[in-house]
């Protein structure tokens, strides 16, 4: 799975791009980057040699985690599917009507249908949500082939189900039955929505990288010297993370993640690991 982030200029030229690739377990699996390089550019270092990374990174891209049916074995749109899509993302930006998150987005290009997400008291319009980046590619995921995840096992199909069952049953019993995104206490690592508030800032030093997630204002500290891990019965809403360079990529790996810190109905048990290219 190839994502790939906009740099932000502030007071600091940076003309290259980041691309993140994430792998969660086995479960994910990963390609590069399909935007061409500049020709001209050449990759910044800090003072220790190192890839910079440094600056505000935006993840504002339609492209949807997994493809859509009817694009299955097709990475990237044809011209004409281009230009048609194009057409309707300047239609839903510029009609005032209901936003789009995430992958609904693409979702809503696709059909010619824009659903809303609160049609009992009223939704953002586009009005409040930041540009979004239309690119050939059909899905995040390369591989498999199709753009698609690989289906649950049974034992996860079971435990998203007895989930969905107990939200549809007991929505508002305790505040432990909120979602954390209500409650504002996280939306998960990795976050993966675009619509708003989708960007990051990186700062580094020789011994730590720090991620700074504009959602909720989330911060992890990760260091790039050896550390011991945290004790396996310790779990964190983002995980205990540690940081490495292979070459001139730097690879995170996280493990000890809380139960309530589910990504795709993986749970605590997860480990997760993220390698950052700029190209």
């Amino acid at each position: 799975m190839g994502i790939c982030a906009r740099p932000i200029k502030l007071n600091k030229p940076n003309p290259g791009k980041l691309t993140g690739i994430l792998l969660a377990a086995g479960v994910l699996c990963c390609g590069g980057s399909l935007l061409a390089q500049e020709s001209s550019w050449q990759l910044s270092r800090t003072i220790d040699g190192h890839p910079d990374f440094q600056g505000v990174w935006a993840n504002n891209s339609i492209t949807p985690l997994e493809r859509a049916v009817g694009f299955e074995n097709r990475e990237l749109l044809s011209d004409d599917e281009y230009a048609h899509l194009r057409a309707g993302v300047a239609e839903i930006t510029e009609g005032g009507g209901d936003a789009q998150f995430g992958d609904g987005f693409f979702d809503a290009l696709v059909s010619g249908e824009v659903q809303s997400y609160d049609p009992s008291t009223g939704n953002y319009d586009q009005t409040w949500m930041s540009d979004r980046n239309l690119e050939r590619r059909t899905s995040l995921i390369v591989d498999p082939a199709n753009g698609r995840l690989p289906p649950y096992t049974d034992v996860a199909a079971a435990k998203v189900a007895a989930r969905l069952e107990h939200i549809e049953q007991h929505p508002a019993d305790s505040w432990t039955d909120r979602p954390l995104q209500e409650r504002c206490i996280t939306y998960g690592m990795p976050y993966l929505l675009a619509g708003y508030n989708s960007y990051y800032q990186i700062v580094q030093s020789k011994d730590y990288v720090a991620i700074i997630q504009e959602m909720i204002h989330d911060v992890r500290v990760i260091p790039l010297i050896p550390k011991s891990a945290i004790d396996g019965k310790i779990r964190l809403w983002h995980g205990d993370s540690r940081g490495y360079w292979d070459g001139a990529t730097l690879v995170i790996e996280t493990a000890n993640f809380s139960d309530g810190s589910d990504l795709l109905g993986s749970a605590g048990k997860r480990i997760f690991v993220e390698k950052f290219t700029r190209t």
